[in-house]
């Protein structure tokens, strides 16, 4: 392999499923959804837009799958930390766009190392949060392959 030493990411094949796993639970759930993966760097993977699903949550569902990345954590439990006289104040206005409030999460490999994110936007945080679960629910099957 030229270019260095391999780094674990999210494969293809993984970010293909955990979107379909997303669209499947948006259905189920009666949701119009942006559903958007990012590699081990952040970097778009895979991304869908149900049709119909609100334009305005395109970049959202991008940047809650940026946020869980970079800090490793879902984009949620960046939210109480960013409030008024709390330590992580105006955090959301670093890297080019954060969001803290559910949506993004994590997906980390059977070793715990995390190797990407998802994230979902459409609806109420609560609804986002659990199209997104069922994203790494999806990642999780494929990991175990």
């Amino acid at each position: 392999m030229a270019g260095g030493t391999p780094t674990a990411d999210v494969t293809t094949e993984q970010a293909n499923a955990i979107t379909q796993a997303c669209v499947q639970k948006a259905h189920e759930l009666d949701l119009l959804m942006n559903i958007a993966v990012v590699d081990v760097g952040g970097n778009l993977k895979a991304f869908t837009r149900m049709d119909g699903a609100w334009l305005g949550s395109i970049d959202i569902a991008i940047k809650k799958a940026r946020t869980a990345r970079l800090f490793d954590m879902p984009s949620g439990d960046l939210g109480p930390m960013a409030q008024p006289g709390q330590p992580l104040y105006h955090i959301e206005f670093s890297n080019g766009g954060l969001i803290t409030f559910p949506g993004g999460i994590p997906l980390a490999n059977g070793n715990g190392q995390v190797v990407g994110a998802v994230g979902a936007s459409g609806s109420t945080v609560d609804n986002d949060q659990a199209v997104a679960r069922a994203g790494v629910s999806a990642f999780d099957s494929t990991s175990a392959q």
